[in-house]
């Protein structure tokens, strides 16, 4: 981890490059951006189960400790919607991958689709997914490279992007706000019960007063 440090006058080419400025448009509304996905599955038919909702509940649960293992780490300051980013964080979960709030992000999208029994969607969400993270991933890596320079190239090329791996090396020391990012991700767990909530009602809508609920000893598949 390194000390605070202004923004640089000079942009790296990767921050320059059309996938990185495409992706700083995402960047700037990758908030609620997931959520116009999630309204396919909400108002598509789909057959749900009580096995599609333990696979996706708990795709929803691994997402979001992966999701707190990187706030509690990076702390909230560096998540904010700009480019002026102040220390570059390599211990923790982000010396095992360099992205782990989106990993979290797509686990749990993910984990929603599943909910949803909308199944034919699942491939789509996926493209999708990894078409906006890739780009948002572009912006961050080359705002990153502007700011940190070789720092952040020797990070970059020992830590894989999207599929974790153990570190190499150990890790340097690091500080963990864990109070700091539960408070951080409150709002991130009303829209989850929103969200369970909705589909909720459509499975109970779709599978009559009883259907769905009253066979969950009976329906595994």
């Amino acid at each position: 981890m390194s000390n605070p440090r202004p923004a640089p006058d000079n942009l790296s080419a990767t921050e320059q490059s059309l996938p990185a400025k495409i992706g700083a448009v995402l960047f700037r509304h990758r908030g609620w951006l997931p959520l116009l996905f999630l309204g396919i599955p909400l108002v598509m038919p789909g057959s749900t189960s009580p096995f599609r909702w333990e696979v996706g509940l708990a795709l929803i649960a691994i997402g979001e400790a992966i999701r707190l293992a990187g706030v509690a780490a990076a702390g909230t300051v560096t998540r904010r919607r700009s480019r002026n980013v102040q220390r570059l964080v390599t211990y923790g979960i982000f010396a095992w991958a360099r992205n782990p709030l989106y990993i979290g992000n797509f686990l749990i999208w993910l984990g929603f689709v599943t909910i949803s029994g909308v199944l034919w969607f699942l491939p789509i969400a996926v493209l999708l997914f990894a078409v906006e993270y890739e780009l948002i991933v572009r912006y961050e890596e080359g705002v990153l490279e502007s700011i940190f320079g070789r720092e952040y190239l020797d990070y970059k090329q020992e830590t894989p992007r999207w599929i974790p791996r153990p570190p190499k090396f150990p890790p340097p020391p690091g500080e963990y706000h864990w109070a700091e990012a539960f408070k951080s991700e409150l709002s991130t767990f009303l829209q989850y019960a929103v969200l369970i909530a909705a589909f909720w009602i459509k499975s109970r809508v779709m599978g009559g007063s009883g259907g769905f609920w009253a066979s969950w000893s009976f329906k595994r598949l």
